[in-house]
């Protein structure tokens, strides 16, 4: 088993606290894996400047989450490959899988792309992609069908973090470097069983929400909250820093009801039985866009013109209510595009031998429909579709 040497920083105090077929390079779809994502690395040369996220990220802002194990936060503005460490990683002909729990979403498509691209300017050949599709089952049987592959590196955000902590032990085991998003599993120490996690600033996303919903609200309203009925690490987080920042900070803002979803498509039935018993809900927090999108419809069907959601992560269905002017107000947004170079930089740490740190954050991003096309361009890498584009005109 490889052992990793573990970057140990110091810094201030934090607040106690997810997330088909593709062609490779040459077309050959077999190679890839089952995820319906179309990115070209064809054009892609090795890296001759230092590797790094985004800097138009703000680099002071400050990162509110801990880690899985409690680590503080190292920013993902703190990693970077040199020119040389690139060459290096270049003419070691190294491979990667990516395993996720679900790629059917914003989110999952912009942090494969990060990760593609990156991986591609470090001259790593990405050799199979697959979507657990929140089963997992399925992602245990991904993870043995990766391992035939024989890759270098498998990154991946676990489904469940104790039903999956086997598939990844065998991983391990083998002597793949794994790098982990969002969620660790059951057992697992950074630095012995894997590189490091990489995850978005997730409790300060929980904190934009929550000002962002007092400040439509004048300060004073009843809300509900709908949360992630699940072992998951940063949902959990999401939730716990929306409700305390509500409690702590608004005292006229009363939560009247809360309410837990098992899967993404459960938004809209949840939200509709919570507006049921609270005809005078002025306001609503979803713990992530895809059931924020549900609980959007739900609001509809009850003629809630006037009702106020925040939500968490920037996706499109979100952004185009955002840009009519409609229910969301405020996103808290990761940047996943972002995630995805910093977890392949970590890739090429362990690669190196280089010491890592054990847990890094991506800075929150505050998201309104005054900034709602620049963010857009932060969190994807790329222009805003011409139907949100016009939705604001």
């Amino acid at each position: 088993m490889k052992k990793y040497k573990k970057l140990i920083l110091t810094g201030a105090v934090l607040l106690t606290s997810f997330f088909g077929v593709a062609c490779n390079d040459d077309g050959n779809e077999d190679a890839v894996g089952d995820v319906d994502v179309e990115i070209n690395v064809d054009d892609v040369e090795i890296a001759t400047e230092p590797i790094r996220i985004n800097p138009d990220i703000d680099a002071e802002s400050e990162i509110f989450s801990e880690g899985p194990q409690g680590e503080i936060a190292v920013s993902a503005h703190e990693v970077e490959l040199t020119p040389e460490e690139v060459k290096e990683i270049s003419e070691g002909n190294y491979t990667a899988a990516i395993s996720m729990h679900y790629a059917g979403n914003d989110w999952s498509r912009a942090q494969i792309d990060g990760l593609q691209q990156t991986f591609a300017k470090m001259g790593i050949e990405v050799i199979a992609i697959t979507d657990a599709q929140f089963s997992v089952e399925k992602q245990a049987s991904d993870i043995e069908t990766l391992m035939a592959r024989n890759p270098d590196i498998l990154v991946s955000i676990p489904v469940d973090p104790v039903s999956t902590a086997g598939a990844y032990r065998q991983a391990a085991e083998a002597g793949i470097h794994l790098v982990f998003m969002d969620n660790v599993p059951d057992g697992f120490n950074p630095g012995e069983d894997y590189v490091s996690v990489v995850s978005a600033d997730n409790y300060g996303n929980g904190i934009v929400a929550a000002r962002t919903m007092a400040e439509e609200l004048g300060g004073e309203g009843k809300i509900g909250v709908i949360y992630h009925d699940a072992d998951f690490f940063v949902t959990a987080q999401r939730v716990e820093a929306f409700e305390r920042t509500i409690e702590e900070e608004y005292p006229n803002i009363e939560i009247v009801e809360r309410g837990g979803i098992a899967e993404p498509e459960d938004g809209e039935s949840v939200a509709s039985a919570m507006i049921t018993r609270n005809a005078e809900l002025d306001g609503l927090f979803v713990v992530w866009d895809v059931p924020a999108e549900g609980a959007l419809a739900a609001a509809r069907t009850a003629g809630l013109d006037d009702l106020v959601v925040t939500t968490i992560d920037l996706g499109s269905g979100v952004a185009l209510d955002m840009a009519r002017n409609q229910h969301i107000k405020g996103i808290g947004a990761q940047l996943p595009f972002d995630q995805g170079v910093a977890e392949a930089i970590l890739a090429g740490y362990a690669i190196l031998g280089k010491e890592a740190p054990s847990y890094v954050a991506v800075p929150a991003l505050t998201v309104t429909r005054d900034n709602l096309l620049e963010s857009w361009k932060l969190v994807y890498n790329e222009e805003a579709p011409s139907e949100i584009i016009d939705a604001l005109d």
